[in-house]
């Protein structure tokens, strides 16, 4: 079975390589700009073609840089500097052009930019210097979007999206029922979770809440009132 991590940066950027040339240029895929909230985490996706000239390379060290600072490595031999040390690592898989890298415990002073250097071991190496990516942090979570249908039983779902779908955020529910929980990419990632209980009369004109918790630091509630079906 592929690895999770490897499977998601996969994901993330299949739609890249589809304006990615043949391995004549030196080319990247990065999205110059991802909005997360402090002290969450954020999967950053990136793929990189290079001229390849009939060659393919097993080892390719590579490093993600803010100004002189190396922020991850795929390579011991590259020290991340102590401000990003134990909080970032890249994901994806070098040799196979995916250059995904995930920061945790993110930071306001983690705005970036940041930028990829490859290099190729007796060939050469290349800095995507032109091709940064920033993070615009924000400090307080957006509230999740609700919705509820009421019948028989009553179906609520709460919705948020985030930037790091190798830890989302868990949701818990103010009444008990029945939960699932989904997550997909959309433009980024959409975490749902599915509530269905059968309502007793009680129930009814109450506030129904859902809570998001982001790494176990920050929440965002959501409320819905419960009413009942006219007949």
């Amino acid at each position: 079975m592929m690895d999770l991590k490897l499977w998601l940066s996969i994901l993330m950027v299949c739609e890249m390589a589809e304006s990615m040339g043949p391995g004549q240029n030196w080319l990247i895929s990065v999205p110059p700009v991802i909005s997360v909230l402090e002290s969450s985490c954020v999967v950053i996706p990136c793929m990189y073609d290079y001229p390849k000239k009939g060659h393919l390379w097993k080892k390719r060290p590579g490093y993600w840089r803010r100004g002189d600072d190396i922020v991850a490595s795929n390579n011991p031999k590259f020290k991340v500097t102590q401000e990003f040390k134990g909080r970032s690592k890249i994901t994806g898989i070098i040799e196979r052009s995916i250059c995904t890298w995930q920061l945790n415990d993110v930071r306001v002073t983690d705005a970036g930019p940041f930028y990829l250097t490859i290099e190729i071991p007796g060939f050469t190496s290349y800095t995507f210097s032109k091709d940064t990516v920033a993070l615009n942090v924000f400090q307080v979570p957006e509230p999740p979007v609700m919705t509820i249908e009421v019948s028989n039983k009553v179906t609520a779902t709460c919705k948020v999206t985030h930037v790091c779908p190798t830890s989302p955020p868990k949701i818990s529910w103010s009444h008990p029922g029945t939960t699932t929980t989904t997550t997909k990419l959309t433009k980024t990632w959409l975490t749902t979770s599915t509530l269905t209980f059968t309502p007793e009369e009680a129930d009814f004109n109450k506030p129904l809440n859902c809570t998001v918790n982001f790494s176990d630091k920050k929440t965002a509630e959501g409320s819905v009132l419960l009413v009942k079906k006219s007949t």
